[in-house]
């Protein structure tokens, strides 16, 4: 956890992939990825068939979480919604998270039923509300390096100078990170940065069709921001990767003709580390140390 933060204070962007199970964490970080993001969307997505319109609870993100930082040590910033209620359900929230992992907790500013901040028909509740959201938080956690992001989703609802105003009191109030959502032109983005960047650190959202200017890291980094998040790319990816996988298999009644575009029963048990694993096993196992005195 104190590593995220380091790099953040260093000024490099960080570069932080959506996960949503052991699976797509493991694969991120042997790629080389340094923090992860584990995106209430792609749960939705993936466990359910789901909208991201708050149909995933807290517990359900909590055991999703636990179960990647079982697997991989690497950081994970956890988006929590609205904080699953009241600033009293907040606390909650920051505590279980914090316990099952996570190097940081995102907080925004809807009202419930949340929604994708890059669906309409979102409703937020009083800046006031989530400052003490902010405050609830900052109290819950147990280290100073779990880092709490706050997120305001009032561009859609108020305009961008109403966004800006409720971003002033929630850096106010303490949060580690500041992330305005759907920025609608890299002018919007530059504006903001321009009125943060030198009073916190703050994270862009690339979604693919969505409201904001699909960027690289490179050129966020130019602008200012100090965190990219990828968070549906990988779902969106894997959605359309099923679709072709299973009309060819609808079609030949047979994977033969996928199977260059997939990994076979021995790489995939190279890539999740089973001959490690067994091996492990065998300390344990007696039949391995019958004839040893």
């Amino acid at each position: 956890m104190t590593e995220l933060r380091a790099r953040l204070d260093r000024g490099d962007i960080v570069v932080a992939p959506g996960v949503y199970d052991g699976l797509s964490a493991l694969v991120a970080t042997q790629a080389g990825f340094e923090t992860l993001y584990l995106s209430g969307a792609s749960i939705a997505y993936t466990r359910f068939g789901r909208s991201d319109i708050g149909l995933v609870s807290m517990t359900e993100v909590a055991d999703t979480l636990g179960t990647i930082c079982e697997r991989v040590e690497t950081p994970i910033i956890v988006d929590a919604d609205t904080g699953f209620g009241n600033a009293l359900n907040v606390q909650r929230t920051v505590k279980l998270f914090e316990r099952n992992g996570a190097a940081g907790i995102q907080l925004e500013d809807q009202s419930t039923p949340k929604r994708c901040g890059h669906l309409d028909g979102k409703t937020l509740v009083s800046a006031a509300e989530m400052v003490g959201k902010i405050k609830a938080a900052l109290d819950a956690r147990v280290s100073a390096d779990t880092l709490i992001v706050a997120r305001t989703d009032a561009i859609a609802v108020e305009g961008i100078a109403a966004a800006m105003e409720r971003a002033d009191r929630y850096v106010e109030a303490g949060c580690d990170l500041l992330f305005i959502e759907a920025p609608r032109s890299v002018d919007e983005m530059r504006s903001i940065i321009s009125r943060f960047g030198n009073r916190v650190p703050l994270m862009a959202n690339m979604v693919e069709g969505g409201k904001t200017p699909l960027l690289s890291s490179a050129e966020l980094a130019q602008i200012g921001y100090r965190l990219a998040i990828f968070p549906g790319g990988l779902t969106r990816a894997l959605a359309h990767c099923m679709q072709t996988y299973f009309a060819s298999l609808q079609q030949h009644g047979t994977t033969a003709p996928f199977r260059d575009r997939m990994l076979d029963f021995s790489a995939l048990n190279a890539l999740i580390g089973t001959p490690e694993l067994l091996q492990e096993g065998r300390k344990y196992d007696p039949a391995s140390h019958e004839g040893r005195s």
